[in-house]
């Protein structure tokens, strides 16, 4: 219903933003994360919304990318994870470290999110590991055409690096994180990213 609100910051608290737009001031829940890296009061912000409309609430949540705003479309769409909940999730971990988790299984890193236990954490796994992929958490959201073609180059190494670490002990997690840190070019080798990695770990 309404895409986003561009505004200024009128209040923040850990789950709730007051934006000012056109003289309406909107109320809109957000993730902690969110919170965090919000600009200071009385400066100007973009806010990518979903708007969820119960018998008793018109209610609006709120995400400074459309990354974030996407995976929590994704989250609310499993059974027994609200908008609450989705929120809840990425108050305790960025939409790449949810992708993380889910391709790696990492029932512990979702689970650590308030109200969310094991069983809906093996649901969130189970119901959205086709629809996530290594792809989208390396992706730069911002790139071109060009940009997108290279990254496809180094694509075969990233990944035969990731399961080298894998062997060597590290969770997957861990290693998916370690080597999205990197800047990666298209003509590094496998041992050359392996390296880097190691370096990230330590």
């Amino acid at each position: 219903m309404i895409a986003y609100i561009i505004g200024e910051v009128v209040d923040i608290t850990e789950e709730n933003l007051i934006l000012e737009a056109n003289n309406i001031g909107y109320n809109i829940k957000i993730s902690s994360g969110t919170a965090g890296r919000l600009p200071r009061i009385g400066e100007e912000v973009k806010i990518y919304t979903y708007t969820h409309v119960r018998e008793d609430a018109f209610l609006l949540f709120g995400f400074l990318t459309k990354d974030d705003l996407d995976i929590f479309k994704k989250l609310i769409t499993v059974n027994g994870i609200g908008p609450k909940g989705g929120l809840a999730i990425l108050s305790v971990m960025s939409a790449d470290d949810l992708r993380f988790a889910i391709i790696s299984a990492d029932i512990k890193a979702i689970s650590k999110a308030p109200g969310i236990g094991k069983k809906t954490a093996e649901r969130v796994i189970l119901d959205l590991r086709d629809k996530v992929s290594i792809e989208d958490a390396f992706m730069d959201k911002g790139t071109d055409g060009s940009a997108l073609e290279a990254f496809s180059g180094e694509t075969s190494a990233r990944n035969e690096a990731i399961e080298a670490l894998t062997a060597l002990g590290y969770s997957s997690a861990e290693a998916l994180k370690a080597v999205k840190q990197l800047n990666l070019t298209p003509d590094m080798d496998v041992e050359e990213i392996l390296k880097m990695a190691l370096k990230k770990m330590y």
